[in-house]
């Protein structure tokens, strides 16, 4: 890729994907996220609800809060919120209140996914705001880095 060419959803969730590969050292299920504007990362995290014993925790709103930070404003206008898992419900309203404008993600989240999968809270035209959503970039590999922590939990039981 030229300096001069665009970063795709695919570049940036690799980013996602290092990011997420932080969150096992302590012993967090490994999810990314990368929030992107004007093609400049603005915030980068990942899961951190047992190292900071906060059920909150989520990669995407460690993220969106370090991202407001960094603009000085809650409203993350003309920004893309990469994250390696499909967002919950509670990510999914986060996404919402911050008026993040677009959303890519890797592995859709049956259990759990609130941007298409149980519901789609990102979407819903009831709300004042939506998030256009791409899912399934970069699937497997975000989808494996999942299953290859859960089998090693397995296997240490």
């Amino acid at each position: 890729m030229r300096a001069s060419e665009p970063a795709s959803d695919e570049f940036w969730m690799r980013e996602a994907l290092r990011a997420a590969r932080r969150a096992p050292r302590h012993d967090d299920v490994p999810v990314g996220a990368v929030i992107v504007r004007e093609g400049a990362v603005l915030a980068r995290a990942h899961n951190r609800r047992e190292a900071d014993q906060d059920p909150a925790a989520h990669a995407e709103l460690i993220a969106i809060r370090r991202a407001a930070r960094k603009l000085g404003s809650w409203r993350l206008e003309g920004c893309t919120l990469y994250v390696t898992l499909e967002p919950c419900a509670q990510c999914a309203g986060t996404i919402v209140l911050a008026r993040v404008p677009r959303v890519v993600f890797g592995a859709a989240d049956p259990k759990a996914g609130f941007a298409g999968s149980l519901g789609d809270l990102c979407r819903d035209p009831r709300l004042n705001h939506r998030a256009r959503i791409t899912s399934g970039v970069l699937s497997d590999a975000c989808g494996e880095i999942l299953r290859a922590f859960f089998r090693e939990k397995r296997a240490k039981r």
